[in-house]
């Protein structure tokens, strides 16, 4: 018997039970809730791997800077018209402002607050002459685009570039 409203399937069973219905009234929303779920994983990894990706460029530009300020410091030796170095000749002597703009200069490229970074210029043997070796230190505390609670919120690391020339 058919009633108006009502369907019958090939199988015989009409579509509008009650039995059927309540079936799915259990599982209303799950494809909704499937989706906010999967979107959810989806966004958290991209933007993991933003952060990662930030996080490896800046420590490749601190690399970077370090050893500009060290390619800077060795071409202006003492033997150099324009000399960096604790040498009483040079016209840069501690803190070596030049080497440091250098590195500032080469570390904005980070796009990052670089004014949080620290340089320490070091020349071996006290002298800048050809031979001895200097050394040019950035730390730099990295502060992540997005904050996650619970996790840590800045990391530390530091580049030396460091050559003998």
């Amino acid at each position: 018997m058919i009633f108006a409203g009502s369907r019958e399937t090939a199988s015989g069973s009409n579509s509008s039970s009650p039995h059927r219905a309540s079936g799915l009234r259990h599982q209303d929303g799950q494809a909704t809730l499937e989706t906010v779920v999967s979107l959810t994983v989806a966004f958290s990894l991209v933007f993991w791997l933003f952060e990662l990706c930030m996080f490896s460029y800046t420590c490749s530009v601190l690399n970077d800077a370090a050893q500009e300020g060290v390619r800077y410091a060795i071409m202006h030796g003492t033997d150099s018209s324009i000399c960096s170095g604790p040498d009483a000749g040079c016209t840069d002597q501690s803190p070596y402002a030049n080497v440091k703009a250098v590195v500032t200069n080469a570390a904005s490229a980070s796009l990052h607050n670089i004014a949080a970074m620290t340089i320490n210029v070091t020349y071996a043997n006290s002298t800048a002459a050809i031979g001895n070796p200097v050394a040019v230190v950035v730390a730099y505390t990295y502060v992540p685009f997005l904050n996650f609670p619970g996790l840590v919120n800045a990391l530390t690391f530091t580049s030396k570039g460091q050559i003998l020339y």
